[in-house]
């Protein structure tokens, strides 16, 4: 079975990501967001697109979303699909990294098995601040008003929050479904 590729946008989780999916005994590896989009389309089920800086750092990462595979943006991998997308993204008012309840508000392929609400691990330095058209609202909190979309037809799907770090609730099941999705 081909591996899942985690993408590194140069965060400090993306070696978690890898290491969890490992864990988990899910075939991954870890590539650069410089890989030329047609080597990913060859070689991979399904991108994770991780965490980092800034957009600006994300070298060809948006590229990936044209491919046909389902996509899992976190974080900043959220960010880069609601802008390749023609969503926006502004600066948070909460910051930094913190814990957070999400309210899930419609489940999907990708968050089915959570209750309605879920405690994670998240940064709000940037949010995503308009969703993308054709993208659904999945999950929001107090403080951040887009904590997960989805595009179904597309199978293209974003958290805010970090499913990969041990103080986020249950984080394995967005990794466990992600994994189905990438299977079916």
């Amino acid at each position: 079975m081909l591996p899942i590729y985690v993408v590194n946008n140069h965060g400090q989780f993306n070696h978690l990501i890898l290491r969890t999916l490992r864990d988990m005994d899910i075939e991954a590896t870890m590539i650069s967001n410089q890989t030329p989009p047609a080597d990913v389309a060859q070689n991979c089920r399904g991108v994770i697109l991780g965490g980092g800086p800034t957009l600006e750092r994300s070298g060809v990462a948006a590229e990936y979303l044209d491919l046909g595979l389902p996509v899992l943006g976190i974080c900043l991998g959220l960010h880069i699909m609601a802008t390749a997308r023609g969503g926006t993204v502004d600066h948070g008012a909460s910051g930094g990294y913190g814990a957070v309840e999400v309210e899930i508000l419609k489940q999907n392929e990708l968050l089915a098995g959570y209750p309605p609400r879920i405690r994670v691990w998240a940064s709000h330095a940037d949010e995503v601040a308009v969703i993308p058209e054709g993208f659904l609202l999945l999950a929001r909190s107090g403080i951040c008003g887009v904590e997960a979309m989805a595009s179904n037809t597309e199978r293209l799907y974003g958290i805010q929050w970090h499913p990969e770090v041990s103080h986020t609730t249950d984080g394995r099941i967005i990794f466990e479904n992600f994994d189905r999705i990438c299977s079916e």
